[in-house]
């Protein structure tokens, strides 16, 4: 995107006073979130603000936790140290039940071949979209089909840590949770909405219906 693009997002984003992707009336994730879903076939998109949030709210989607081990063949070394940090041990090789979630780093080059290129992946619960890449500082996607997962990840999305009932009580919903570490993994509309433009032209090849707004 060039400078005038980035200046155009950058007042849109501003002069709405939304910049908290908290904020009910945000419209920059959910658009970015329709267009993930329109280029890459995939029927839920989680969005978050780092790699690493990505993988763990593809994890947390999938019930697993501290304690539980996952096949992920294809972690470099800091990855797998966040993981482990989880509390997930972490086999080097995909078992009988494959791979915990895919991943793939999207940069400028990838945008207009986006849906051959999570086509070609080997299969996944889900897949995790590190769109760093693409210039606009720390963010994430992760995709799925599964309606529960994407809720489950959602929630840790938006509240920060699974076990809370409320982020504004910091009550919790059970006598025994208390977490540990309060998460946030909240991507913010700025940055959503330049994603947005710079994602635009892998909707190009799509047949899916349906305007991007």
């Amino acid at each position: 995107m060039d400078d005038f693009g980035t200046a155009l997002v950058l007042t849109r984003v501003l002069t709405t006073g939304v910049l908290m992707s908290i904020e009910k009336n945000d419209r920059e994730l959910p658009a970015l979130g329709r267009l993930l879903r329109q280029a890459t076939g995939r029927a839920y998109v989680n969005l978050v603000n780092s790699r690493s949030a990505g993988f763990h709210t593809s994890l947390v989607g999938q019930r697993v936790g501290h304690g539980d081990t996952i096949d992920q063949p294809d972690l470099d070394a800091r990855q797998r140290a966040f993981v482990e940090w989880l509390g997930i041990a972490v086999r080097p090789g995909a078992g009988l039940g494959g791979r915990a979630f895919g991943f793939l780093a999207v940069g400028p080059d990838d945008v207009s071949t986006l849906r051959d290129r999570v086509g070609s992946l080997p299969p996944a619960p889900a897949l995790v979209l590190d769109l760093t890449g693409l210039g606009f500082g720390p963010a994430a996607a992760v995709l799925t089909d599964d309606e529960r997962a994407w809720a489950r990840g959602e929630r840790l999305t938006i509240f920060g840590s699974f076990d809370l009932r409320t982020m504004w009580t910091q009550r919790e919903a059970d006598a025994e949770l208390v977490p540990g570490v309060q998460f946030n993994y909240r991507l913010s509309p700025l940055v959503a909405a330049c994603l947005r433009i710079a994602l635009s032209p892998a909707t190009s090849r799509t047949d899916a219906p349906g305007a991007i707004s």
